[in-house]
């Protein structure tokens, strides 16, 4: 553009003077030639710039990048403004994570306080074998689970994981759950159908018991009669399957969804929709699978599937 401009005035400068036009069209050629080999330079250097540019944009979260240097005091500002506004985003991550570690620590310390006046409450109700201390029994029964519930969400938010993978009898694992409820099978009088289960299963102890209960305890929560079944399906597919009121169709899909309670959930005010998205994260973790089938009026259908992704 500047070529042009330049031969522009040249050319009324001839045309005033009337001198002869031959050297001018000369000149003319050249400073086109010369403007379009510095346009083609020019524009592959900005498509270079533009490409490099590119690429420091998908490494930017590791670190300030090495930026192409600059062509001029605009450009030295663009440059000091991206460095101090990556400076503010280091420093606003640092006091974050520092306040996520103070709260995980905070509720930590708290979740393992409150359980020792939980333990004594539940050891005077166990003193007084009533109606009354029953009732107060399983009430401390479901403050300990909230509690357990509590301490879960706070450490599948942290960065940090305590898993410890052993291959484990399933049989144990099972029992062991079961006979953390029966005092609630007893006061509900539900039925318990476990069969044999006869496996070994790589996962961990302390999650996938977890897992288990919170299952356990829906399916205790929404059964008024009837019984629970607990059975293997061929592999590795544990199933827990109870005869209670069932999950709406509608309700099925967003069962894992973080809040979600759907049509049970309201009817049950004390529902918190926590339950089933923490078993389906802690099993992403754990890589096993989870699938629920339901029915209304007929129950509910949970089986885990242990053999996904298995080491060998």
């Amino acid at each position: 553009m500047l070529s042009l401009v330049w031969s522009l005035l040249f050319g009324l400068v001839y045309y005033f003077y009337g001198l002869p036009w031959e050297p001018f069209v000369y000149a003319l050629i050249l400073c086109l030639a010369v403007g379009l080999m510095a346009a083609v330079a020019d524009v592959y250097s900005y498509w270079k710039r533009h490409r490099y540019l590119i690429w420091l944009g998908a490494k930017i979260g590791q670190g300030v990048p090495d930026l192409p240097a600059s062509r001029g005091l605009l450009e030295e500002d663009h440059i000091y403004l991206l460095k101090k506004l990556w400076e503010e985003k280091e420093d606003c991550l640092a006091a974050g994570r520092k306040e996520q570690q103070e709260s995980l620590d905070y509720y930590t310390l708290w979740a393992h306080q409150v359980k020792t006046p939980l333990a004594a409450m539940r050891l005077l109700c166990q003193e007084e074998d009533t109606s009354t201390g029953r009732a107060l029994q399983a009430e401390v029964f479901k403050i300990e689970q909230y509690v357990d519930m509590a301490l879960s969400y706070v450490r599948l938010g942290s960065s940090s994981t305590d898993y410890v993978f052993r291959r484990y009898p399933l049989d144990d694992l099972i029992r062991q759950a079961v006979r953390k409820y029966a005092a609630l099978f007893i006061q509900k009088k539900i039925r318990l159908d476990l069969k044999e289960l006869d496996c070994l299963v790589l996962t961990d102890e302390k999650w996938i018991s977890f897992v288990i209960g919170q299952i356990l305890s829906n399916a205790l929560k929404y059964t008024s009669k009837g019984c629970v079944s607990i059975y293997r399906e061929p592999k590795k597919v544990l199933v827990i399957q109870d005869s209670g009121i069932g999950i709406a169709p509608e309700d099925l899909p967003r069962i894992w969804e973080k809040g979600f309670t759907g049509y049970n959930g309201r009817e049950d005010k004390r529902a918190t929709g926590i339950g089933l998205y923490l078993c389906k994260r802690v099993l992403e973790n754990l890589s096993h699978t989870i699938t629920v089938t339901s029915k209304i009026g007929e129950g509910t259908k949970v089986s885990i599937d242990f053999s996904v992704k298995e080491l060998t």
